[in-house]
């Protein structure tokens, strides 16, 4: 049995404990409790243990970008070009890029994450649990029908492959059709798979969901996959949200437009639908400041998430809650510990084996350097602004 003593342990879900001892057997934590220095006990110092981070949403097939495509404020439109001409340039090697990201999240303590991936993703082995949403794109009616028979093959081959999980992944309003997304929900309830979907990510997208016109019609139009048949079932976000709402387990990527009875909605449903939170994400496209507190007020479960290097500095998660820390200082520091931990757990539908240190849960952590100081606070110690986004 492997005991790790550390000047701070935060179980999630309870209080932090000081000069706390974890003890693992095997892969599985044993037992959470106070300690001493001892035979048998290997002291970590000045430390901090977690369970492992869950990174609710990123993109790893675009890690091999060192920084933000584009400038800070960038139009959504603008930078998805960007991300287009990257993934077509001959020097893109996706599948090297995504183990550079695994290697990064696991670096930085990630335990489990939630990618979006491309047909034939790359399966190599890793520590992370991976949940990978199959990324579905389908503006027209025949690249609709096509993409649900691949989503079908997908989730059904999906069934029992090891640690790995399956997931499924209608892009956005603007690049699905409706139809889409509900076959997409069909399949999730039949084969049991999540379901994840950007939704109000810009005024752009509210723009053409309200009037098809703006931006993302003009980029539709430039690239032969505009459908005006499309528009008229869903004119906001709410309409996307009740079809989600019949999948399995549904995941709202962003959701930085959302209004109060959208919100509503999902507090109603919190134990099948989240939405994902990516702060530093958020904060590079300059978006109007993020509903968080009503969110949490209305009980939606809001995990977190890195999105990708495209957007983000980097994949570490506990930089996604610093940033929150501060952009936010009327959420409770645990609250936003636990939207890093056991809120995208429970969003993965992995809260079983993820999300709090408990006898039985899987002993995947997360150990975190704390400043050398005499600050008694353990959450300053672990959230206080030692970084720049």
């Amino acid at each position: 049995m492997l005991k790790l003593k550390a000047r701070w342990i935060f179980p999630v879900g309870s209080t932090p404990i000081q000069d706390g001892v974890v003890c693992v057997d095997d892969d599985r934590i044993v037992e959470i409790r106070r300690g001493r220095a001892g035979q048998g006990v290997r002291d970590l110092g000045n430390v901090a243990i977690l369970p492992g981070w869950v990174n609710a949403h990123t993109h790893l097939e675009l890690s091999g970008i060192n920084a933000p495509l584009g400038y800070p404020g960038i139009p959504l439109v603008e930078w998805i070009r960007l991300v287009v001409d990257r993934r077509r340039a001959e020097s893109h090697d996706a599948a090297w890029a995504v183990r550079r990201g695994l290697d990064e999240c696991e670096i930085a303590g990630a335990a489990a994450v939630g990618d979006i991936v491309q047909p034939s993703p790359d399966l190599h082995e890793t520590p992370i649990a991976v949940t990978g949403f199959l990324e579905l794109i389908g503006p027209t009616e025949a690249r609709t029908a096509e993409a649900l028979q691949t989503a079908a093959a997908y989730a059904g081959a999906g069934q029992g492959r090891g640690g790995r999980r399956f997931g499924l992944s209608p892009h956005a309003p603007y690049s699905v059709r409706p139809g889409l997304v509900e076959g997409a929900c069909r399949l999730s309830r039949e084969y049991h798979v999540p379901v994840a979907f950007h939704l109000a990510e810009s005024r752009e997208e509210i723009q053409l969901l309200r009037d098809s016109s703006g931006p993302f019609r003009r980029l539709l139009e430039r690239l032969d996959a505009w459908d005006p048949a499309s528009q008229p079932a869903c004119r906001r976000p709410l309409d996307f949200l009740r079809m989600l709402a019949e999948a399995d387990r549904a995941l709202v990527i962003h959701g930085n437009y959302l209004d109060e009875e959208e919100i509503a909605f999902l507090a109603e449903r919190r134990e099948r639908m989240s939405v994902v939170y990516c702060p530093r994400t958020h904060a590079w496209f300059q978006h109007d400041p993020y509903h968080l507190e009503p969110m949490l007020a209305a009980g939606v479960n809001v995990a977190l998430g890195t999105d990708s290097r495209a957007s983000s500095p980097d994949l570490n998660l506990l930089e996604e809650m610093r940033h929150v820390a501060r952009c936010h200082p009327n959420v409770p520091p645990e609250k936003i510990i636990e939207m890093g931990t056991l809120s995208g757990a429970k969003a993965l539908g992995i809260e079983q084996e993820f999300g709090t240190l408990e006898p039985g849960k899987s002993a995947r952590l997360a150990i975190v350097d704390l400043p050398d100081c005499r600050i008694d606070d353990p959450y300053e110690l672990l959230l206080g602004n030692r970084s720049a986004d």
